[in-house]
């Protein structure tokens, strides 16, 4: 009888062992889902920019509703990067066009001309000055000139002016396509 009663307490040990390990393994799952969670958080809201492109400024390099992935610590942008850039409460993606003091001329016939020299490139589209600024027009300090690649179309500078630093998200590092998914 005495060792029915020891096999039993040993049986109830094992039991709370288990059941104390169980536990600890469900905190230990719990601690790393959480700091993957906080990683991922960072990683998307204070390294990497995740969007959906709106509308066809960028066409044909960005179309309507390609995913755009852009890095947020890029602070010295060059010319013809394209940014993800807030104007008017709203997230725009351009190329930059023209950096502080570079000298930005557009004239009646689609020739746009940066600090003297013809610009073009891959761009399809000729570049027609908007109502609201004089050409030439220098660019300010702590600002860049941003134009979308769809030059007819686009909502770019030359509706918003030119684009300040603070402003500007993130550099497009890739885009995804959409897939009519």
């Amino acid at each position: 009888m005495r060792t029915e009663k020891m096999l039993t307490s040993a049986q109830i040990i094992r039991k709370r062992r288990l059941a104390t390990e169980t536990r600890q393994g469900y905190v230990s799952l719990m601690i790393r889902v959480l700091v993957i969670a906080v990683i991922g958080w960072l990683l998307f809201t204070q390294v990497f920019f995740v969007g959906q492109a709106k509308g066809n400024d960028m066409f044909p390099a960005v179309k309507d509703g390609d995913l755009v992935i852009g890095f947020r610590l890029q602070k010295n942008y060059l010319k013809d990067d394209v940014i993800v850039y807030e104007a008017d409460g709203e997230l725009h993606v351009g190329r930059i066009l023209g950096r502080e003091s570079d000298v930005i001329t557009m004239d009646d016939s689609g020739t746009l001309l940066v600090n003297g020299t013809v610009q073009g490139g891959e761009i399809l589209f000729p570049t027609y000055a908007k109502e609201g600024i004089e050409y030439p027009y220098t660019v300010p300090e702590g600002c860049v000139f941003v134009l979308g690649d769809y030059r007819t179309q686009a909502e770019d500078s030359r509706d918003f002016g030119c684009i300040s630093l603070e402003d500007v998200k993130a550099k497009v590092i890739t885009i995804l396509r959409r897939r009519e998914i």
